[in-house]
């Protein structure tokens, strides 16, 4: 039997801190985010954070912005993995903790759309894991005279075809309680 993580992308402060260009229905998005992660904890299936690190700016490792969103915070025991790539599998012991917990299919959720969670959707495919990408969990910001909307629907689109199944919050909250 396949046994199921919950993975939450960079859901850091920094990435809401911009008030001229807030993620794409970031409401909506920290709400279904909080319904995965109780649904998960109720249902014993792990829930491993990823947070950005960067030497500078918004993401510096002592940094207000750098901190995971309160609403959204790890209880003691959940892992947190630290990254400087997109791909948070590249020079960081996720994979580790994932053998170690024995997850072999991934719920992706968090931030942003076109950089991490793809890098990392794709990583995890080619490493072996079934990842599910959440529809509705994932979202970005305007950039380079693209709306944020068509990023995650661009995103949505491709990932659901190329390398993850497809899935909304409701659908996973489903496959999580079962």
């Amino acid at each position: 039997m396949e046994k199921t993580g919950l993975l939450i992308i960079d859901m850091q402060v920094a990435m809401f801190s911009f008030p001229d260009n807030q993620p794409y229905q970031g409401e909506i998005v920290v709400s279904n985010i909080q319904q995965l992660i109780k649904t998960a904890r109720e249902n014993h299936v792990p829930v491993i954070f990823v947070q950005h690190n960067e030497e500078e700016g918004e993401f510096l490792r002592t940094g207000e912005t750098w901190q995971i969103l309160p609403a959204l915070a790890p209880i003691a025991g959940e892992p947190i993995i630290e990254k400087t790539e997109s791909d948070a599998f590249f020079r960081t012991d996720l994979e580790q903790k994932l053998k170690d917990l024995e997850i072999s299919r991934l719920i992706i959720t968090g931030m942003q759309s076109e950089f991490c969670v793809d890098a990392t959707t794709r990583s995890a495919d080619k490493h072996g894991y079934e990842p599910i990408l959440v529809s509705d969990a994932h979202s970005t910001m305007d950039n380079n005279g693209q709306t944020s909307k068509s990023i995650v629907t661009r995103q949505n689109r491709n990932s659901g075809k190329d390398v993850a199944q497809l899935m909304s919050t409701e659908e996973v909250l489903k496959l999580l309680e079962s």
